[in-house]
């Protein structure tokens, strides 16, 4: 008489000496294989280390917050801590930097390197967005990096430009440089001959007779406010036209839409957003960028609306 099945006990694999566990898949059938020993109390220590954190610290979502662990600690507030003790560390530096006026920071170097720096800083932060990473610019956003400046490049007129902004029609102190619309006033062929004149002056063209009439309205219509020569006016951030930079580009097309419709581009004013330490701060970090020009003497400031690029 045959044996009953669980009389016969589980299959052996003979090789290993571990049980089957009864699937099999073409063939090849399935061990029992034990856990390693290390990897099961691994396991083990691991749930109750996450006990013990859910325990301890924020962990579990619910539908306003997270659960606040009994230690009561959060990144946000050890983050805030941090950044409390940076503060109270770099108060006195601070307090230097806004107590010196900006154009005596370049005599004292150890306060005009830590100015450059937090300028550095606050670059990265509030105007990358428009001068990009190296300050260099775009269209219609103007280069940092060069000495070409339409109100001026010395420290104290770049706060100035950094506080008050760039036609800002809410702010009476905001710099304005207001050029008219053309269109209407000059007809297509005279804007072609101011545009030609331009071209001519900045030594992208030759002197023909189209530039030579265009010379003439130009005294008459642009003179004004960017000189007899076209090399511009910072007491109304008038551009100069006779160089190779341009915001908005000088080939024929640009400077015919810039002659016809006018550029009315807009800077944030920065006062209204960053405490004055910062702005000073910032000022210095363009100014150390390659085109800072010295602050000129008294008589030499405009009194007006005075800088930016």
């Amino acid at each position: 008489m045959a044996k009953n099945d669980k009389d016969i006990g589980p299959r052996v694999d003979t090789p290993t000496g571990t049980e089957f566990v009864g699937h099999e898949w073409d063939g090849i059938e399935e061990l029992n294989t034990p856990l390693p020993r290390w990897w099961l109390l691994t396991f083990i220590a691991c749930i109750i280390w996450a006990i013990g954190y859910t325990i301890m610290y924020p962990a579990w979502p619910m539908i306003s917050r997270a659960t606040t662990g009994v230690t009561g600690w959060t990144s946000r507030g050890q983050f805030e801590t941090e950044m409390k003790a940076q503060t109270a560390k770099r108060a006195p530096l601070l307090a230097a930097i806004a107590a010196t006026p900006i154009e005596a920071l370049p005599t004292k170097p150890n306060l005009m390197s830590a100015a450059v720096e937090g300028g550095k800083a606050a670059f990265k932060v509030n105007c990358v967005q428009c001068h990009g990473s190296g300050a260099a610019g775009s269209i219609g956003y103007p280069n940092l990096n060069d000495d070409d400046w339409l109100w001026g490049g010395d420290m104290k007129t770049l706060d100035y430009t950094l506080t008050h902004g760039i036609r800002n029609p809410d702010h009476p102190a905001t710099r304005v440089s207001q050029m008219p619309a053309f269109d209407g006033v000059l007809t297509p062929a005279e804007i072609a001959a101011v545009v030609a004149h331009v071209r001519t002056i900045s030594g992208q063209r030759k002197a023909d007779g189209l530039a030579q009439q265009g010379a003439a309205l130009f005294a008459t219509n642009c003179a004004l406010c960017h000189g007899p020569a076209g090399k511009g006016l910072r007491n109304v951030g008038a551009p100069n036209l006779t160089d190779g930079i341009w915001l908005y580009g000088g080939d024929a097309a640009t400077l015919t839409q810039t002659i016809r419709m006018s550029r009315q581009g807009v800077m944030p004013r920065w006062g209204q957003k960053l405490d004055a330490t910062t702005i000073k701060m910032l000022a210095a970090y363009v100014h150390s960028l390659g085109g800072g020009e010295a602050t000129p003497a008294p008589q030499e400031v405009a009194v007006s609306n005075v800088p930016i690029k």
